[in-house]
């Protein structure tokens, strides 16, 4: 694989801990320092897999492909391209998608991973039983079945899921060597990995879990520099992967090997493009966005993922996770309101909200409401509990003239189409200020003007009833998780130690998170139902 030239900075340092493996510094390095280069050839892909042209006659591509490929390049051993990459990956990642079905409904009750994991085992297996096993029943392919079985297919997912990169258009998503290894941190990063000029030594576009934007690549290339930037065998630093990091054919190169123009700067996340323009990019490099001191562990990010999401692809958590959200269903509003409401009541006052252009999130065939890190509803929920507690006759007359106007709108769009649009409202806020104004007389009770209009929108929706509303939702919410409360699960994760009992460690974690989210949620709620005591509020004009 030292064909494929990949090559990092003499700076770093490889780590392979109890946690494992993790990149450090040597010594300074800044904020545009480009610490290695991956190119594209050396992307293990559906493209530069010897398994290519079998997978593309049989139109099997993106994950499930790329995962074939996967399998196709560990049966094959040494005769593999990667098989010195390989040998640094495990066998799986410790994800929930490989735990057996008592551990995901004893460790994952009441989480938001519980029937996502459930549902993904059952898509995946029969992905194997479609595609997977008529390849293995193939016999001019000759592959060996002890690579391709389903327990196989779940480990490759794995380690997709969790290592693969969105290359660009042509080559799609792969596994990237070196880049791999550097470990996540939210929110934190320290590194980009961007599509480069080989040519050029320079950076075109972020390269993403989700998607990269880089133009086909379709000729193979001799590792992005020029002769006299390279190392030979004999300069090779042996660090703590020792041989295995030599038979991988990654290579070390000066302390840093370029350096971002002055006139390039950071735009959020993304580094802007110092590329000769024309140049088709062919190479993947590692450019710092931030100054590391010596010592320090440099990070990657997976992006901004709560912890169910990170649990879910990673295998991990991390405390007090800012992106965490806990999911109010529907379904589950709907079974709150049969203790006070009719099903005829709820399902019209359900149509009302949706006229109005509010509506909830959607996954899997669920809908549902996001609760936020801070405990706060998502809003089109608190809308919704208000319009259940309007009364009759502004019920009605909203009703009466959101239908009809949308009966004149489809009569001068479409006079041949009798079909009533979904709603007519752009937005929630707007949303807000039609209810408002019709509980008012016409009028808003709070002036237009106001900079602080959206706080007062949030307070005149908080009544004493949406306030027990939303307390009356956590509590349902809350039993999902079964007898025991927050504070026993606070005290048994307490003892529970990471490295030995990962799985237990972290599926408590996540539903420590997520309950702590639910707490939020009921002092949200009861400090402004507190606050408001069940009386009309009144905001200066």
């Amino acid at each position: 694989m030292k064909s494929h030239g990949v090559e990092y900075s003499d700076a770093l340092l490889f780590t392979d801990g109890v946690e494992g493996i993790g990149v450090k510094t040597l010594c300074d390095l800044s904020v545009g320092d480009l610490i290695a280069t991956i190119p594209k050839s050396a992307c293990l892909t559906i493209k530069t897999s010897m398994a290519q042209n079998f997978i593309e006659d049989v139109g099997i591509g993106d994950s499930l492909g790329l995962a074939v490929a996967l399998m196709f390049e560990l049966s094959i051993g040494q005769e593999s391209n990667w098989y010195g990459y390989l040998q640094l990956l495990p066998k799986k990642e410790p994800v929930p998608l490989v735990w057996n079905l008592e551990e995901v409904d004893t460790l994952l009750v009441g989480t938001e991973l519980h029937k996502a994991v459930k549902y993904d085992k059952s898509l995946l297996y029969e992905d194997w039983k479609e595609c997977i096993v008529p390849l293995v029943a193939a016999k001019q392919l000759n592959l060996n079945e002890n690579y391709f079985g389903v327990e196989q297919y779940f480990a490759a997912k794995t380690l997709i899921a969790s290592r693969a990169f969105e290359i660009d258009e042509y080559h799609g998503s792969g596994m990237v060597p070196l880049a791999d290894l550097f470990n996540h941190k939210t929110g934190a990063e320290d590194v980009h990995l961007t599509s480069m000029s080989a040519n050029s030594g320079s950076e075109d576009d972020d390269v993403r879990d989700n998607g990269g934007n880089d133009d086909d690549d379709r000729g193979s290339n001799d590792g992005g520099f020029d002769d006299d930037a390279k190392l030979s065998i004999e300069e090779l630093v042996v660090d703590s992967f020792g041989d295995i990091f030599e038979n991988s054919g990654i290579q070390k190169n000066h302390k840093t090997m370029a350096t971002a123009s002055d006139e390039n700067h950071l735009n959020g996340h993304i580094l802007e493009s110092y590329s000769s323009a024309g140049d088709d990019p062919d190479a993947l490099g590692m450019i710092l966005i931030k100054n590391v001191k010596a010592g320090n562990e440099v990070f990657n990010t997976y992006g901004t993922l709560g912890n169910a999401a990170l649990l879910h692809r990673y295998g991990f958590t991390e405390p007090e996770n800012p992106f965490d959200i806990v999911n109010i269903d529907l379904n589950l509003v709907m079974k709150w309101a049969k203790g006070s409401f009719s099903n005829r009541y709820s399902r019209s006052r359900i149509s009302l909200w949706k006229k109005l252009g509010c509506s909830s999130c959607s996954n899997q065939d669920s809908e549902y409401f996001e609760v936020t890190f801070s405990g706060t509803p998502q809003l089109d929920l608190m809308v919704l509990l208000y319009i259940f507690y309007l009364p009759d006759e502004v019920y009605c007359k909203m009703d009466l003239s959101l239908t009809t106007r949308m009966k004149v709108d489809i009569s001068l769009s479409s006079p041949m189409n009798d079909e009533l649009p979904s709603s007519i409202v752009d937005g929630v806020h707007n949303a807000m200020d039609i209810i408002f104004s019709a509980e008012s007389g016409g009028s808003l009770p709070f002036s237009r003007e106001t900079e602080d209009m959206a706080t007062q929108r949030v307070d005149r929706l908080l009544t004493k009833h949406v306030c027990n509303a939303l307390i009356s939702l956590a509590d349902i919410r809350e039993g999902f998780y079964g007898a025991s409360s927050l504070e026993e699960d606070m005290h048994v994760l307490k003892g529970c130690c990471r490295l030995r009992e990962p799985k237990r460690y972290h599926s408590l974690s996540l539903r420590v998170c997520e309950r702590s989210i639910l707490k939020k949620m009921r002092i949200f709620a009861s400090k402004s139902g507190c606050i408001r005591k069940g009386k009309k509020i009144y905001f200066a004009a």
